[in-house]
């Protein structure tokens, strides 16, 4: 990896993510030497991936350079890899580009689509956790409706219009709001010589309710909203299969697509090497104790959506959003530098801020600690949070300026297929349906 021989102690971050990057800014200019690895060059702010994926934002919007978090920080290394497994015995990094020791490890990988072992879906549903991925997205349905405008099968035409999302958290809720808003005031301009009333948005939630994880209040909000752009909601039905036309459910309902997007549950991106006990299989998250120290290791630590600190009050660990994982990784950066000064560390308590989601103009619902409401100012109250959340300053400056441009206009720049993504199943036809 051509990092440096040290003195200091050295500290590996596997992850650039929020709680990677929160680490990082705080073992800043300390006596140690800090490497951070990452697959992407780029910082993802994740809650406006959704944007992208609808024509919003464009993907430089919501990334910024690693290397230009870290530029000013005294002996800190970035190196571009996957990590492909620890090596605890030897207390090592085993990666793409070569091995690192490490004194001290800490494991911010995050997490990734959970499709529950069915591998069906997983091949032929899109996900939404990556900026490419959200690319993938916003060049399929773009695809979709030049494929339409074209096609004289009713059939096929009515499926490549029809999008189903499955899962309705506040990815599938902010998704689903914004496809919506696409078929009110773009699509029917963008092709005329299409029915875009044909054009289906149904959101699939396996509970009896959307944003389950919110408070009563804003998931009837939540729903009434979508309801109201056109969404069609169906509760209490779990997705069996798709196929990539036809996709299957635990009841008669069926459906007839060509994208599903799978946004119904993640799980943490593991990393190889850690013995089994240190993990929770069933959603592969690692066991930290309260110090976010891995179980079974006094060198390895884990934070963010990958680590599970279980407790009385979260007894699956606490919820893999950012908050939790900036608030970890901030902490972890203080006790990094206690336990090097040979201090006791401090217990992590999450300081519950509350959550928020937008469905589209004017309409959001937020739940603070006390406090619930929606509307106007719920979402004036999400734009500003999310604004100032993103890292940079032309990052902001952008974002705010392409969403006032976007509700002055009731528009969508980033209608562009710069890199195409097409499906097997609706990408040949014969000269007879065209």
């Amino acid at each position: 990896m051509n990092i440096p021989a040290t003195t200091n102690p050295r500290i590996v971050i596997i992850g650039g993510g929020f709680a990677g990057i929160a680490l990082a800014k705080k073992l800043r200019n300390q006596k140690l030497q800090v490497v951070l690895l990452d697959k992407h060059n780029y910082h993802t702010f994740q809650p406006l991936l959704y944007q992208v994926a609808t024509g919003g934002l464009e993907a430089g919007s919501i990334a910024y350079p690693i290397r230009k978090v870290i530029q000013h920080y005294k002996d800190f290394y970035f190196r571009l890899t996957s990590v492909k497994e620890i090596d605890t015995e030897n207390q090592k990094i085993i990666s793409e580009i070569g091995d690192l020791h490490y004194d001290y490890l800490v494991i911010a990988t995050g997490s990734k689509t959970n499709y529950f072992g069915n591998k069906e879906i997983e091949r032929n549903a899109m996900s939404m956790k990556t900026i490419p991925q959200s690319l993938n997205i916003r060049s399929l349905i773009l695809e979709n409706f030049e494929q339409a405008v074209i096609l004289k099968d009713e059939a096929e035409k009515n499926a490549l219009m029809n999008f189903v999302l499955v899962g309705a958290g506040p990815t599938g809720v902010e998704l689903a709001g914004a496809l919506a808003e696409m078929k009110k005031a773009i699509l029917q301009k963008d092709y005329p010589d299409l029915n875009i009333d044909k054009m289906q948005i149904n959101l699939i939630q396996g509970d009896d309710r959307v944003l389950s994880a919110m408070s009563e209040k804003s998931s009837k909000a939540a729903e009434e909203f979508l309801l109201k752009l056109g969404v069609k909601i169906w509760k209490n039905l779990r997705v069996t299969n798709y196929d990539g036309r036809t996709i299957t459910t635990n009841t008669e309902v069926t459906f007839e697509s060509a994208t599903v997007i799978w946004t119904a549950g993640v799980q943490g991106a593991k990393v190889a090497g850690l013995k089994a006990e240190s993990l929770v299989a069933r959603v592969e998250r690692i066991r930290v104790n309260e110090f976010n120290l891995v179980k079974g290791y006094d060198t390895i630590f884990a934070i963010g959506d990958i680590a599970s600190m279980e407790s009385e009050k979260y007894p699956q660990g606490h919820p893999m959003m950012a908050q939790p994982a900036m608030q970890q990784g901030e902490l972890l950066g203080e006790n990094i530098v206690r336990l090097l000064h040979k201090k006791e560390m401090k217990p992590f308590e999450y300081n519950d801020k509350g959550s928020m989601a937008t469905i589209g103009r004017n309409l959001a619902v937020v739940d603070l600690p006390h406090y619930h409401f929606n509307g106007v100012f719920a979402w004036f109250v999400w734009m500003f949070v999310h604004l100032f959340s993103l890292i940079g300053f032309k990052n902001k400056a952008v974002v705010f300026l392409n969403w006032l441009y976007n509700y002055i206009w009731f528009d969508r720049e980033g209608r562009l297929i710069i890199r195409p993504y097409k499906k097997k199943s609706f990408t040949t036809f014969t000269s007879d349906e065209i």
